[in-house]
């Protein structure tokens, strides 16, 4: 095989992205157009994703460790994957990797307007979210209510489903339970994907399954957003939590990015200057925390960290009450965002 740059080499590997994957990469899966993996060195998890395919995001072989904010290309995978110290023996190793021959990726299945979307793709997110109705006067509004969520203003990408397929996995029958809908979405309102929460059949709790939420769809960078964005936001991970800081800070526009290497991934509207990260108290929420911090700083952003008593805000609401959370809140916000954005709420 004739000599080849870096560039080159990572190119090429770009091309077999999904076989590179599944050769140094086999502690993970795939999921949609990304193969998601703990790390580099192959470590099992869901925190870093390697793109299998060039979209107008990024080109195939690229990956981003929600987790840590590490990046790079299918070079950088070999090195770590194997331990490998100079670029020699990396080189060495992809230049053997791709002289051996490799099955190409299975094709995305045809789209025909007559055939349901493929499991577990935005476009089934897509139509789940269409096939639900709004919450009001639902167990999804019992649901929220419950958990301490009153206001429900600007909740049009949160909806209803009476009767939700649910499947624990492969092996076992699907059952329907009612479920709260929410639409994730970039940052143009697109909706990517949605997020399922199965509820008890009287709205008091969640349904009693083992696994009482998933998502579906494009996830990375995207979130469940609500209001419109501007200089100013928050994020976080649950959706009721970021629901509970909404309480306190109305006009404020937030977004919940579903998970903790979702949150460290987020992507920032282009007027953002200000970002509230609406943490989660455990060591998943610190790693998110400071990823975020490190990457808004990056962009110019100021980014301040919102911090629970208990586990996460809705814990907070539900223990202490509002009056008791909007105190917590209130001395965490810059000043000039207290009287722009709680006013209405005091």
């Amino acid at each position: 095989m004739a000599r080849l740059d870096a560039s080159d080499l990572a190119q090429r590997l770009g091309r077999q992205a999904e076989a590179v994957c599944r050769h140094y990469l086999d502690a993970g899966r795939r999921q949609g157009n990304y193969w998601q993996v703990g790390d580099m060195r192959n470590t099992p998890g869901r925190s870093m994703f390697v793109r299998l395919r060039d979209t107008p995001k990024g080109q195939a072989g690229k990956f981003t460790d929600a987790a840590t904010g590490e990046h790079g290309d299918l070079l950088d995978v070999i090195r770590e994957s194997l331990g490998l110290v100079d670029f020699k023996d990396v080189a060495e190793e992809a230049r053997r990797f791709l002289s051996l021959p490799h099955p190409e990726p299975e094709p995305p299945p045809k789209k025909h307007a007559s055939t349901p979307a493929q499991l577990g793709s935005s476009e089934a997110a897509r139509r789940l979210f269409a096939m639900s109705q709004p919450i009001g006067g639902t167990i999804a509004e019992t649901y929220l209510r419950r958990r301490g969520i009153m206001s429900l203003h600007g909740n049009g990408n949160l909806r209803f489903h009476p009767r939700c397929y649910y499947r624990p996995d492969e092996h076992s029958p699907t059952e329907k339970w009612p479920a709260l809908i929410a639409a994730v979405t970039d940052l143009n309102s697109k909706i990517t994907g949605a997020h399922r929460t199965w509820l008890a059949p009287d709205g008091s709790d969640k349904a009693p399954i083992d696994i009482q939420r998933k998502a579906m769809g494009d996830l990375l960078g995207h979130a469940v957003r609500f209001g419109t964005p501007g200089d100013v936001m928050a994020a976080g991970e649950g959706i009721e939590s970021v629901l509970s800081v909404r309480e306190i800070i109305p006009g404020m526009a937030t977004a919940a990015a579903l998970s903790a290497p979702h949150l460290a991934a987020i992507l920032f509207p282009d007027a953002l200057r200000r970002l509230y990260i609406v943490r989660d108290n455990d060591p998943a929420g610190d790693g998110a925390r400071d990823s975020l911090i490190e990457r808004a700083n990056a962009a110019g952003i100021e980014a301040i960290a919102l911090s629970p008593t208990f586990g996460d805000f809705n814990e907070d609401i539900r223990q202490l009450g509002i009056d008791a959370l909007r105190a917590i809140v209130r001395v965490q916000l810059a000043p000039q965002d207290v009287a722009r954005f709680m006013a209405r709420a005091t």
